[in-house]
């Protein structure tokens, strides 16, 4: 949409900035600084002391730990601590390394200060995690050279630097790795409604979209509480809006996400279809989570990290110890009834 476009009288004052390339939308998208990052107001705060009294000492911070669900914005508070340091962030992931190699090249790269992240952490090998160790403990690279009785052990200083992992399943890790955080670790929670349309309306502005403030509401009540759904929702609707040539309103936005089959409550129809099999082919449980899998043709990790929680979240399903089950709630929003003996509220 043109930023020369009139604005229709329904249309909030969201001022209209010059539309940014779509390469790279998400890093565009991306909170640059500590004011603009919304939410989690608890993990800022003791970020904050954590960094302001490192910076006081003249030292790195102690290494950090980050975990909860994808999307919440763990990868944006390592960006931003970086930044805070006015250091620089090397990034990678935990199947990116492979070999002791590839860790011991990462860690001696380093320069002072550095940043070292270090994404789906639950996911490196016991044997780099041995190496990981005294790297993180006593800032040294104990390297192995040669084999059986002539083999000896290498040890390189390394340079201060901060250790910031995050993880999707911090149950995974192991403990002597989780206990080696000593910054602190921190679970990033879902996001409020509130908070959610502040991102939008944020992102929509970065954007150069034209959006009132029940459009903002319509992408927000259905973003599932996290800034990554919403900014994709925003960018969909975008696409609408731009071919109708008009401005979202609040309508625009129910069209363009009821074709992308997303619903009042934010589920897709894998949630809906995972809640019809709980249901109907469980009797709405319990049922465990690889009997769902396999009835949904799916794999088990994909419903527990990326359905299950959100579905929990909202109240459609508990987990006990015989397996997930559905809530009055789940029959309530698929139009379904309810088992013999329980009224839907």
């Amino acid at each position: 949409m043109s930023s020369s476009s009139k604005p229709s009288a329904k249309v909030s004052d969201i001022d209209i900035e010059e539309q940014k390339p779509d390469t790279f939308l998400d890093q565009t998208l991306r909170p640059a600084s500590w004011n603009e990052y919304v939410g989690q107001e608890g993990i800022k705060n003791n970020l904050h002391i954590l960094i302001s009294a490192a910076r006081e000492r003249g030292s790195p911070p102690e290494h950090i730990l980050f975990y909860g669900p994808p999307g919440l914005g763990k990868t944006t508070l390592a960006h931003l601590i970086a930044h805070e340091l006015k250091g620089s962030l090397r990034a990678t992931s935990g199947p990116a390394i492979e070999r002791v190699g590839d860790l011991a090249a990462l860690l001696s790269n380093l320069s002072p200060g550095d940043i070292l992240f270090i994404d789906e952490i639950h996911r490196l090998s016991r044997a780099i995690e041995e190496v990981l160790y005294p790297a993180m403990e006593s800032g040294a690279l104990n390297i192995i050279i040669g084999k059986g009785p002539s083999a000896r052990t290498l040890e390189l200083p390394l340079p201060p630097f901060t250790l910031i992992a995050a993880t999707t399943r911090v149950a995974d890790l192991s403990a002597p790795l989780r206990s080696r955080f000593s910054g602190g670790t921190f679970r990033l929670e879902f996001y409020s409604q509130e908070d959610i349309e502040q991102i939008v309306k944020r992102s929509a502005k970065i954007l150069g979209v034209k959006i009132d403030k029940d459009g903002i509401k319509e992408i927000a009540k259905r973003s599932r509480a996290t800034p990554r759904t919403a900014n994709y929702l925003l960018k969909r609707a975008r696409d609408f809006a731009q071919l109708k040539r008009a401005p979202l309103t609040q309508n625009l936005v129910a069209e363009a996400l009821a074709m992308l089959e997303v619903d009042v409550l934010g589920l897709t129809p894998l949630d809906r279809k995972m809640l019809t099999a709980l249901i109907e082919r469980f009797q709405g449980g319990p049922a465990g989570v690889n009997a769902l899998a396999a009835a949904l043709s799916e794999e088990p990790e994909t419903l527990s990290e990326v359905h299950e929680p959100f579905l929990l979240q909202l109240g459609l399903i508990e987990r006990t110890p015989r397996g997930r089950t559905a809530t009055l709630a789940a029959y309530k929003h698929l139009g379904l009834t309810p088992p013999r003996g329980q009224t839907l509220l």
